[in-house]
């Protein structure tokens, strides 16, 4: 008589439901937001020359698991002469840190100076812009500030219609250090 061995197989493991899915993501977001990076020092971060002119990048997208806050492009716009111009839905807001210029938004001119906001307006079709500096002497220096789940929904198109004048095309080196 020949014995029979049944041999008995493991039950495979549950898989991870969509829910459990969501959870870990969330609880992953928390520990970032617990553990992720702070300060951010303008000391340890390179000036990128771009199409845009010459900017220092605080936040980015592809920095933001690194840090407690995401969604937010965060940089420093340094203008000589003038910015690139482009076209965007706006919605974002520039902190003039120094100097004095204008920028002129769908052919409207709108001046500032050290210590105003400019707020770029929303717009379905996007606004036309451009920075411009007025002080030959000193550049200007505006701030940033542009939340990207406000924008995302939007479905926001970014046209360049015209590059930096220092602008001569990408450069091997990393923008930050």
């Amino acid at each position: 008589m020949v014995e029979r061995l049944l041999e008995r197989k493991r039950e495979p493991e549950p898989e991870e439901t969509i829910y459990d899915q969501m959870r870990r993501i969330d609880n992953d977001r928390i520990k970032r937001r617990e553990d992720g990076q702070v300060v951010i020092r303008g000391k340890d971060l390179a000036w990128e020359q771009n199409k845009q002119g010459l900017i220092k990048f605080y936040t980015y997208d592809k920095i933001w698991d690194k840090l407690g806050v995401t969604g937010w492009r965060i940089f420093i716009n340094h203008i000589k002469k003038h910015s690139g111009k482009h076209v965007h839905q706006g919605g974002l807001a520039l902190f003039v840190l120094g100097g004095k210029g204008y920028t002129v938004v769908d052919g409207a001119k709108y001046s500032w100076e050290e210590d105003d906001l400019i707020l770029l307006p929303v717009k379905p079709e996007g606004c036309e812009h451009q920075h411009f500096n007025e002080d030959p002497e000193k550049p200007a220096e505006w701030l940033a500030f542009i939340f990207t789940p406000m924008r995302d929904p939007a479905l926001e198109e970014f046209v360049q219609r015209e590059d930096h004048p220092d602008w001569m095309g990408p450069k091997t080196t990393p923008a930050r250090k």
